[in-house]
């Protein structure tokens, strides 16, 4: 083996050793976990899961629900596009804006309804 090569290992095993023993000393004094919205009792570790799924199913529709809004700017905005170059009328914007947002009020309603559900 070459010397170069036997230096490098050596380095790369100096350097290793030293960080596992640094790494085993920093140990992090980690938080409390937070309970879910539900807070069941002390014990209780199925209602301790159904409540962080039902939190999880939350965050993922109001998810759903941000991304939709996200979507219909977008939409508003390639159709004032499609306006500004003449490929569109101002009503057709209109229309579509209107029923566009109309939808995803009511889907947010939904939503809402069913996170009170669950």
């Amino acid at each position: 083996m070459h010397p170069n090569k036997r230096h490098l290992l050596r380095s790369l095993a100096t350097v290793g050793l030293v960080y596992a023993v640094a790494a085993g000393q920093a140990l992090a004094a980690l938080p409390a976990p937070v309970a879910p919205s539900t807070a069941p009792a002390a014990s209780d570790w199925l209602g301790l899961i159904k409540g962080y799924i039902k939190d999880g199913g939350i965050i993922i529709g109001l998810f759903l629900a941000v991304a939709g809004f996200l979507w219909l700017g977008w939409m508003a905005l390639a159709d004032l596009n499609q306006v500004r170059n003449g490929r569109k009328e101002w009503g057709e914007i209109g229309l579509s804006n209107v029923a566009g947002a109309a939808v995803f009020l009511f889907v947010s309603y939904l939503l809402g309804q069913a996170a009170n559900v669950i």
